[in-house]
């Protein structure tokens, strides 16, 4: 019997190689832009500091369309609760936070305009057709350059 030929998508790959992967794809496309904020801001109120790394924000990006890729339907408060941490408060005791709404949104509006992401009726967002086409392509790729090395 032969095994029938399967694409890859990118629940078939690793969440670190995917989204470092993708990042730079967004970095070398010409439609996504990092925002003239990103180097001073952080990422939620719970952060002492900024991010320290360049690609901090096409990182997040990535990882926001792999999210919304896996989870349709994502919205905003769920993202900004995945990506919330612990505000440590001294001798207090810490309490959960959630993440900067800002950078998730700019993230989610250049992912639309890109046609990648769409607003569903019900509310959230959801990967769509081109969109899934590209991550699935990149997710083969990264499975590809792993079988090279």
């Amino acid at each position: 019997m032969a095994e029938e030929a399967r694409g890859i998508c990118v629940r078939d790959v690793s969440a670190t190689e995917f989204i470092k992967a993708y990042a730079e794809h967004l970095k070398n496309s010409d439609k996504f832009d990092l925002p003239v904020w990103a180097d001073t801001i952080k990422t939620g109120v719970f952060k002492e500091l900024a991010p320290y790394g360049d690609d901090w924000y096409y990182i997040r990006a990535a990882s926001i369309a792999r999210r919304v890729y896996l989870r349709p339907g994502v919205g905003m408060g769920q993202l900004q609760k995945w990506y919330g941490g612990s505000y440590r408060r001294g001798a207090r005791t810490e309490h959960f936070r959630k993440a900067s709404s800002g950078v998730i949104r700019s993230v989610l509006l250049q992912l639309e305009e890109m046609k990648v992401v769409e607003k569903l009726p019900s509310g959230g967002r959801q990967i769509t057709v081109v969109g899934q086409q590209d991550l699935d392509r990149i997710a083969g790729s990264v499975v590809a350059a792993a079988e090279e090395d």
